[in-house]
């Protein structure tokens, strides 16, 4: 990976008019900002369509993509849906929030009506998506329709055995009972990857690629499970001994209690890692990097007794380690990955991610501890891992400012020079920005400068999640041009023609006293 930059900006966080973000035209936008102010990548949040508590690492599918993604005016332009249709549907009073409760009410029953007035029109367009992706559509499209005729109940409580566990004739009798909802949900997945595909073009041609979230685990409520369950560590009723999680740490006394169901890793390796095959090279179709969440896991992983209320009671099992990181490395060689290694790290964890040559990360708000020498500190972010400010589990820098212990910030601020002109954010970004690491990435809540209750996800709570989102407005040039400065500065992109003239102006100067110059 060359020396660049990158943005985190969730796609829900883009300003709409009809409650939350899509690949609309504020995508659009954010890809020229982005291209403007020097940055080579967009780093996004899990596209999937999210369940219930509305975290984008809990989704019906690992490979579908969430419905509330797709603009609705580019389907008006198509003629699929009216003006007048989609400004009759209350989306919520809060530029600033998503209402996921009304976004469930109000965005279903607009893309019912685009399906019936576009699913004729498009068919040869759509038939050819269809065979393209022929596996996990159908049974991702029948899981649907099925849930929505047992009133959304998850897999696991449907009343007929049968279709419960997958069973070949009821897979027939429910594909041939509920066709109409089944092409309903197939026709939504085809018009969410026919925006997709339009975005990423257009990125393509500003240069910009997208950083995509590989969650480690699935959702026991998703189509994944429903359909191979042999992969996972599940009874002949479906029902898990043990559930993810992580033990207690810096984020939460108890732990987090994530419940997702365990992999049956030798059962995959058995199978030659095809499970996981088939998801990457879904997740290579929607990114240019792929960040695997917790990558901890695949050395050890935190299994806890099903039933537990906490995740205190776990224990450590053994993960599959390089025998599916080499797998995934070598079959998908041309692919760039992140480990995100954050946790409670081993000497086998670090062992895992020398032997993987993977990126690791270090975390910026993690790393001034005055009475310690963290590995985080900027001067020890190396060439190969991946600086970052914080990630979207973390508070902005200004809510990290208001938990952190005094002396710790007189630390910080010693360390990395913050002066009052300058200020906590862009000064952290400056000192990221000028690490070795090959690439750093910034919230694009820190640069806008926003408080805490900007904060996207506290861990190891379930309600106040994944709801931010930036005001229309806030993509000024002047901020584009302050964060090329920036980039350009520390070599993280080209240094324009007009901009090498007073090259060694720029580099006697700290960016805020060349930006004061200018």
């Amino acid at each position: 990976m060359e020396r660049t930059s990158a943005v985190l900006m969730p796609m829900t966080s883009l300003p709409s008019p009809y409650g939350v973000g899509t690949m609309g035209r504020a995508a659009f936008e954010f890809v020229d900002f982005l291209a403007a102010s020097g940055q080579k990548y967009w780093q996004l949040l899990p596209l999937g369509p999210t369940s219930y508590g509305d975290s984008p690492y809990s989704s019906f599918s690992s490979f579908a993509g969430n419905p509330y993604y797709i603009d609705l005016d580019l389907l008006a332009e198509e003629g699929l849906l009216t003006k007048k249709e989609i400004e009759a549907v209350p989306w919520g009073d809060d530029p600033e929030r998503t209402d996921y409760g009304r976004l469930y009410e109000g965005r279903y029953p607009l893309l019912r009506k685009a399906y019936e007035r576009g699913a004729e029109r498009l068919r040869p367009e759509a038939e050819r998506f269809y065979r393209e992706n022929g596996r996990w559509l159908s049974e991702y499209a029948l899981y649907m329709a099925v849930k929505a005729y047992f009133g959304m109940k998850s897999w696991t409580e449907w009343p007929d055995d049968g279709i419960r566990k997958h069973q070949e004739a009821s897979v027939r009798e429910y594909t041939e009972k509920l066709q109409k909802e089944i092409d309903f949900h197939r026709f939504v997945q085809f018009l969410f990857y026919r925006q997709w595909a339009a975005l990423k073009a257009y990125a393509e041609e500003k240069k910009v690629g997208f950083i995509g979230d590989v969650p480690i685990y699935v959702a026991m409520d998703s189509a994944d499970v429903w359909s191979e369950p042999q992969f996972f560590q599940l009874d002949a009723e479906g029902r898990p001994s043990e559930v993810a999680g992580v033990p207690p740490d810096a984020f939460n006394d108890d732990g987090q209690l994530w419940g997702n169901p365990l992999y049956d890793w030798d059962r995959m390796k058995a199978d030659g890692y095809g499970w996981w095959i088939r998801r990457i090279e879904g997740a290579t179709k929607l990114f240019d990097v792929l960040r695997i969440d917790h990558f901890r896991g695949m050395d050890s992983y935190w299994a806890v007794p099903a039933g537990e209320k906490t995740a205190k009671n776990g224990r450590w099992r053994t993960g599959p380690g390089m025998s599916l990181v080499g797998v995934l490395t070598s079959w998908f060689h041309g692919t760039q990955f992140i480990a995100e290694d954050l946790g409670y790290l081993t000497a086998s964890v670090r062992q895992l991610v020398k032997d993987s040559g993977l990126p690791g990360m270090c975390v910026m708000e993690f790393a001034f501890d005055a009475h310690g020498d963290s590995d985080y500190l900027p001067h020890r972010c190396s060439e190969n891992r991946v600086c970052y400010l914080g990630t979207h589990d973390n508070d902005t820098v200004h809510g990290w400012l208001e938990t952190t212990a005094e002396s710790d910030l007189e630390f910080a601020r010693r360390y990395m020079h913050i002066t009052e002109d300058e200020g906590w954010c862009w000064g952290m970004i400056r000192t990221g920005m000028a690490t070795a690491s090959q690439l750093f990435v910034v919230l694009m809540q820190d640069l806008l400068e926003l408080d805490g209750s900007a904060r996207m996800n506290t861990p190891g709570t379930d309600s106040g999640n994944w709801q931010w989102r930036m005001k229309p407005g806030s993509l000024s040039s002047e901020l584009a041009a302050k964060l090329r400065l920036y980039t350009e500065t520390f070599r993280r992109c080209e240094v324009r023609d007009e901009e090498k003239e007073t090259e060694t102006e720029v580099k006697e100067a700290s960016p805020a006293e060349a930006e004061k110059e200018n």
